[in-house]
């Protein structure tokens, strides 16, 4: 549980959160017709009869659509409605050509379910379910672009009809950090069930706010809507904010409005919109031109069978099967591309050498890429090289600083571990004499370093396995070195 608070004049405030993300299901067709949805097209350019609202249009469902967002219910461990129905969302505004937006608001597809989160990765006892109250299907709206022309807005309907999963969280967050970590997972199950990219920088994937206070133990307060919020840091900072600014006003003796508002990701802060509607402002009624959608139990089952291992169940095979710790079962599991990654380095090596494959993962590959600017897809080191690299390890040809060697070449190069050690030479020596010939030139330099180990300073030893990786530029192998210095020095 969040021991978050917001320390105002009359004593402590309890902030309460819930979110509605919109979600862009994966799909190569709209909703209800068969445009493109592909991002970054010529405005206007995928556009069917349907989507601009031409006279004598009629929408058919993309099943595909359907599909998805029964499988993200399954995913959710939500209850799955096998009868549901659209329903007509009416509101004008320019960027809807219909007057209306198809929806579902009294039967939707999907019921109630939970995610669970963890507030620290490295905790497991920091566990909590946020409840899932309902995920819905509908229309996305099209576009107003302000910054065309110095006294038009145009409108770009390429978005309008592409379909939307609104995934609705029951208000059961209590901090800025728990509503963070609950986006980060839900993005991660749709990433690992590919239903939505989640690629909240192109809009796929955005969240409305919403955000009430209250002294702990009360009811509800009033709560206000922050619409459109498209990144987690900006959802965490729209949270703080909103709930601060509540707090003042409940303190100053005001009272707080239902109302929708916008955040301002330069200034950090939420501004009036417009006051909240509410469902019969809509004039909802159930769309005369769809039948409602029935799923058969076959359908159901094969959505079910289609799922893949989801990051929970991934985290505690990697745990339980693989022996990893469980911040490096987290990390590896809370994308799927990186799971992925994985996996096929483990492939590759074989799961017996799994955690140490996660070690440097997680502190070598990862260290590197951030350095470099760069993801994971774009991985100058392929897992079959990654394999490579650590099997060289394994089997004594490389040594640890050999082989970060080897790897900040491969990082430049994209040459493979193996080409680079016969090219360069780099292979690590477990020859004794080699060795004993060196550690002999070694205490022959350090005569007087030699007497005062033997004289009873211990400490020294690490010098003299310094001194001599350091002559043989790092190709002896340590354990040789170690076990014949202690056999030289006495």
């Amino acid at each position: 549980m969040s021991n978050y608070r917001i320390q105002g004049a009359t004593g402590e405030w309890e902030v309460v959160i819930g979110l509605e993300v919109h979600a862009q299901i994966t799909s190569n067709a709209k909703l209800f017709s068969g445009a493109a949805t592909e991002f970054g097209a010529e405005p206007n350019s995928q556009v069917s009869l349907v989507d601009a609202a031409m006279p004598g249009m009629l929408p058919v469902p993309n099943q595909e659509c359907i599909r998805q967002a029964v499988r993200t219910g399954m995913a959710l461990e939500a209850r799955i409605n096998p009868w549901s129905r659209f329903d007509r969302k009416n509101y004008f505004y320019a960027d809807l050509p219909q007057g209306y937006q198809i929806s579902q608001l009294y039967h939707p597809i999907v019921g109630e379910g939970g995610i669970e989160i963890l507030l620290d990765e490295k905790d497991e006892s920091s566990a909590k379910t946020v409840g899932i109250e309902r995920i819905h299907i509908e229309q996305d709206a099209g576009k107003l672009m302000h910054d065309q022309h110095p006294s038009f807005s145009y409108v770009d309907l390429n978005r309008s009809g592409v379909a939307l999963m609104e995934i609705v969280s029951k208000p059961d967050m209590r901090s800025p950090e728990e509503a963070g970590a609950y986006v980060r997972k839900l993005r991660s199950i749709l990433r690992y069930v590919g239903s939505c990219d989640g690629n909240m920088e192109q809009g796929s994937m955005r969240a409305d706010v919403n955000v009430s206070v209250r002294k702990p133990g009360a009811p509800f307060g009033t709560r206000t809507e922050t619409k459109n919020v498209n990144s987690v840091r900006f959802i965490m900072a729209a949270i703080e904010y909103e709930a601060n600014r509540q707090v003042d006003v409940l303190e100053s003796g005001g009272q707080i409005v239902q109302e929708t508002r916008l955040f301002d990701p330069d200034k950090v802060e939420t501004r009036s919109l417009r006051s909240k509607e509410e469902a019969h402002d809509y004039r909802y009624f159930p769309d005369p031109d769809l039948l409602p959608v029935e799923l058969s139990d076959a359908f159901l089952a094969e959505c079910r069978e289609s799922l893949p291992e989801l990051p929970d169940a991934k985290r505690r095979r990697y745990e339980t099967g693989l022996g990893l710790t469980p911040y490096n079962a987290a990390v590896l599991t809370a994308e799927v591309d990186t799971a992925r990654w994985f996996e096929e380095l483990l492939a590759q090596l074989g799961d017996a050498h799994a955690a140490r494959a996660a070690n440097w993962v997680i502190s070598d590959l990862f260290g590197a890429l951030n350095r470099l600017g760069r993801s994971l897809l774009d991985s100058p080191v392929t897992p079959k090289q990654a394999a490579e690299l650590l099997a060289l390890v394994a089997d004594g040809t490389l040594s640890g600083t050999l082989s970060k060697q080897v790897f900040e070449i491969m990082l430049e190069t994209g040459q493979d571990p193996g080409a680079i050690v016969e090219e360069r030479g780099l292979k690590q020596t477990s020859d004794t004499g080699a060795i004993e010939k060196v550690i002999a030139e070694v205490m022959a330099a350090n005569a007087d370093k030699v007497a005062e180990y033997r004289g009873g300073k211990e400490k020294l030893f690490g010098f003299f396995v310094g001194q001599t990786m350091k002559a043989m530029a790092g190709k002896g192998n340590p354990a040789v070195v170690n076990e014949l210095l202690k056999k030289t020095l006495g």
